[in-house]
């Protein structure tokens, strides 16, 4: 497993169809919170618009010293300069991504079961793939089918890439999810439909590092 998350708190930025809320905005509240990594999941813009979000999201990541990943699109990710792209099972394949971009940038993958987990293990291509949905989430208009902790615990033994667990995961239900070994657990609503997202943000690292902590134990 050579690829390693810098945290075990993967937060995605994504209005969620919200018109009061500002990606940017989003962005710059959950850097502040201390993520040292963020994925930005723009599903109801136009490219142009995309690319410009992109851009001033990837400037605020610049000014934490963050990471930026893009969701679903190679060609913008490679645009701004991202440190990577995350892929959908119906977007780029994986190793068309890897031409585009090249060795050094991150490339995640989402997978929904066993055998897609250990395809995506195969191909060598992607360095973490995302899991889930771990519970149910309302997220995505048409989600798979919620998978659990025991199917996250089968994928953790049989796959050796750093896994992340995405899926109606919330504050309650992270720790649990991370005791499972997995890399990192991202979430979405959770943090976008918070009063105060920075202070969400400082909490769920809060969490994570104490499970971190307990698991060293």
């Amino acid at each position: 497993m050579s690829f390693s998350l810098p945290a075990r708190l993967y937060p995605i930025i994504d209005t969620l169809g919200d018109p009061t809320r500002s990606y940017v905005d989003l962005a710059r509240a959950i850097l502040d919170g201390g993520a040292p990594l963020v994925q930005l999941r723009v599903k109801d813009q136009p490219t142009g618009r995309f690319v410009e979000i992109a851009r001033a999201v990837k400037s605020e990541c610049e000014r934490h010293r963050a990471q930026l990943i893009i969701n679903d699109r190679t060609d913008i990710a490679q645009l701004v300069d991202a440190a990577g792209v995350h892929l959908g099972q119906q977007d780029l394949p994986p190793a068309a991504a890897r031409q585009i971009l090249g060795a050094d940038k991150i490339i995640g993958y989402s997978t929904h079961n066993l055998e897609q987990a250990e395809a995506a293990a195969r191909a060598g291509i992607a360095d973490y793939i995302g899991f889930g949905p771990i519970y149910p989430t309302s997220s995505k208009a048409q989600p798979d089918p919620a998978q659990g902790l025991d199917a996250l615990r089968l994928v953790r033994r049989r796959v050796a890439l750093s896994i992340v667990a995405i899926g109606g995961i919330t504050a309650a239900t992270m720790a649990e999810v991370l005791a499972t070994g997995v890399g990192a657990v991202a979430m979405i609503s959770e943090i976008t439909r918070g009063p105060d997202v920075t202070a969400t943000i400082r909490a769920l690292l809060s969490i994570a590092a104490s499970a971190r902590q307990r698991a060293s134990q």
